[in-house]
């Protein structure tokens, strides 16, 4: 979202010999502007609403204590789940908890590796969801995995190849320049989409998982359901606002296509 803003800012301050308005969108475009208006605020708003709801649940959550921390939930449920080759490691940052593949390791935040809360236990047991998702070899999660190369290529470019391609057309050229970022910004919006089975099946992995062990009897299941539920809500977000940038540039290109 921040480089598709970025994107946007450079257009607006482009000269106006380029046929720009001061929003930055093509002046032979018409309404096609106030429909970036709205997907631009409207993102922000809902990605603002999920954020800040998703920080009040796991501050609520975080003060609800159980014997055990987020290491020990984690380690505890990779046992259950008969996975010894994944290590449980601390990262600096919060809620910069995440699984990786490539190494095995679920890492954890330093204030979910070392809490013993409501919250930490559900971040925990939902990154080793993503471990047990690898040992099983989930299919959505090997999807994930094949498109990460291609996403960090598209992601390193295409804001420029839009940026090139929406000048070009705007000043009467090519169109074909933007179609080749529209591709590029479209594997990004596949891999958002790919991203939330993934996501929510982990929560259920993690959910069944506290449900079956000894964390039940000091664990509220609609609170780790409501904490987990907040923090997928923050990928559907993603997805969506992605969704609706891409289908922005695709009118553009239809526009600028038709003209020429």
């Amino acid at each position: 979202m921040l480089e598709i803003t970025k994107l946007f800012t450079m257009l607006a301050n482009a000269p106006d010999q380029y046929g720009y308005t001061t929003t930055g969108i093509p002046s032979h475009i018409g309404g096609i502007s106030t429909i970036y208006w709205v997907i631009i605020i409207g993102s922000m708003l809902l990605s603002w609403l999920v954020s800040s709801t998703l920080k009040r649940r796991f501050e609520e959550y975080s003060q609800m204590p159980i014997p055990m921390t987020g290491k020990e939930v984690a380690e505890q449920m990779l046992r259950d789940n008969h996975i010894t080759d994944v290590k449980v490691t601390s990262v600096n940052g919060h809620l910069t908890d995440h699984y990786n593949p490539m190494d095995k390791t679920v890492n954890l935040s330093e204030s979910v590796y070392n809490s013993n809360s409501i919250a930490a236990a559900a971040v925990a047991a939902h990154e080793v969801g993503h471990a047990v998702q690898h040992a099983k070899a989930y299919h959505w999660l090997a999807m994930r995995s094949k498109l990460v190369p291609i996403v960090q290529f598209s992601s390193g470019m295409v804001q420029w190849v839009l940026l090139a391609g929406i000048i070009m057309a705007a000043a009467g050229g090519s169109p074909w320049v933007l179609l080749t970022g529209i591709i590029l910004f479209g594997m990004t919006t596949l891999f958002a989409f790919v991203t939330l089975p993934v996501e929510f099946d982990a929560s259920h992995r993690a959910l069944q998982w506290i449900d079956r062990t000894r964390l039940m009897n000091y664990m509220d299941h609609a609170k780790a359901k409501n904490a987990l539920f907040w923090a997928a809500m923050t990928y559907v977000v993603a997805a969506l606002s992605s969704l609706a940038m891409l289908l922005y540039y695709i009118m553009i290109f239809m526009n600028s296509r038709d003209r020429n």
